[in-house]
């Protein structure tokens, strides 16, 4: 049983047929507030690991940073799916952007305080790591809500965009910021946070609010639907174990201080470079979008993903280990672009909220969870070996997924199941 909740007046477009997302007022709302809420994350993510590296100059910790992080995703992976589709997407999103405010605001008292325990910065992230898994799904799932259907293939690319663009400026801002102090990069990260917040508030959404039996089957409705699914369940599980694999961010301080030897500003452009290969990737699809086939594609830039994360962890030199950062990032912005497309278009809006918690528990996989790969593995054998070691995984990956998923595999264009 379904009723129109609180949030969902009709929406207040002044074109409501235009294909073009920012042309809807609700959207150009949400991509702002996604994008601070975003920045904000991007800043923290690289002044943690650069503080918690500093007091420990252990690589197993920079793991445990992506560790604490990702724990909250996979613990409530059948909580937050279904508060995304139960209740209005718009207060989650609201209340999670200000509880990351506040823990940034945490770790600035805790720089204030001199603390040298990062058991209390990776209690932080913890609490961080559960808003991101609530923030998460419901961000993604309110997207169809907001723009008629005609325009949701120009707001997927631009939702994309968004995210890379912070993930090339957040990192440069987090880094510069560092170099100020720790408590000045976590004030801005804050305050970014505070103003998703406050963009978000503004939303209106044609959101059906649900009423949901509480039972497994309801639960557990957004793996059904993952797993019976097989083209969705290969380009997730393929992103999945590659960048699983293939991650090679945790390593990054590691990199910058002790291989390239480059301070904050460096780790800030290193972390800056895939996302400027992906942008430059998304600016090509935008004018050249995938028409035909998208399976191929997908395998061949996944195969490079890896060859790319190899190259850099055999540099010595910082130019090339820039280029092949590039690189990784461009030909990881494909597997995006095509997954999240699938995912956007295939998934009813009764579920849509548990499907995207499932996408994200494996997004937060491939990151979070690849950078504790990463950290552990580089404390056993060294941190370049652990990255070139990932990078000839994520090429494996490629190839034994494309046998596995022939329906992937030939899949020629980006449509519905209808389509």
């Amino acid at each position: 049983m379904t009723s129109i909740g609180p949030d969902a007046p009709p929406l207040a477009s002044p074109a409501p047929d235009s294909p073009i997302a920012f042309r809807h007022r609700n959207y150009a709302l949400f991509w702002f507030a996604r994008l601070a809420s975003t920045f904000a994350i991007q800043i923290v993510s690289v002044a943690v690991g650069w503080q918690v590296y500093d007091i420990t100059r252990d690589p197993w910790d920079l793991g445990l940073v992506g560790l604490f992080q990702f724990l909250p995703a996979i613990a409530l992976v059948l909580l937050t799916g279904p508060a995304s589709d139960r209740f209005s997407r718009r207060w989650i999103m609201t209340i999670c952007a200000g509880i990351e405010a506040l823990c940034a605001l945490t770790l600035v008292v805790l720089t204030f305080e001199q603390n040298r325990d990062v058991r209390l910065i990776f209690a932080v992230l913890f609490v961080f790591g559960v808003a991101r898994a609530f923030y998460a799904p419901a961000s993604w799932a309110i997207v169809p809500t907001l723009i008629p259907q005609v325009a949701l293939p120009n707001a997927i690319a631009w939702n994309a965009s968004s995210w890379q663009f912070a993930s090339i400026m957040g990192p440069v801002a987090g880094g510069l910021l560092y170099g100020l102090g720790p408590s000045v990069a976590y004030g801005v990260a804050a305050a970014m946070a505070l103003i998703s917040a406050a963009l978000t508030v503004a939303l209106t959404s044609t959101q059906a609010r649900q009423t949901l039996e509480r039972n497994w089957t309801t639960l557990v409705a957004g793996f059904r639907y993952v797993f019976s699914e097989k083209v969705v369940l290969g380009a997730i599980s393929l992103d999945l174990f590659a960048v699983l694999l293939g991650g090679a961010v945790a390593l990054m301080p590691a990199v910058a201080r002790d291989v390239l030897h480059l301070g904050p500003w460096g780790l800030g452009l290193m972390r800056a470079a895939p996302g400027i290969g992906a942008i430059a990737v998304a600016g090509l699809l935008s004018v050249r979008p995938i028409r035909d086939r998208a399976g191929h594609i997908m395998f061949l830039c996944v195969g490079l993903f890896g060859l790319a994360t190899a190259v850099f962890g055999l540099s010595t030199t910082t130019w090339l280990s820039i280029a092949a950062l590039v690189v990784m990032g461009g030909a990881d912005m494909v597997s995006v672009t095509i997954r999240e497309t699938l995912m956007q278009l295939w998934t009813p809006d009764e579920v849509r909220g548990r499907v995207n918690a499932v996408n994200m528990m494996f997004i937060g996989a491939s990151n979070e969870l690849g950078e504790f790969r990463a950290g552990s593995m580089a404390a056993f054998i060294g941190v370049m070996p652990a990255i070139v070691v990932g990078g000839v995984g994520a090429m494996a990956v490629a190839g034994i997924w494309a046998w596995a998923f022939p329906g992937l595999r030939t899949t020629r264009r980006l449509e519905s199941r209808e389509g």
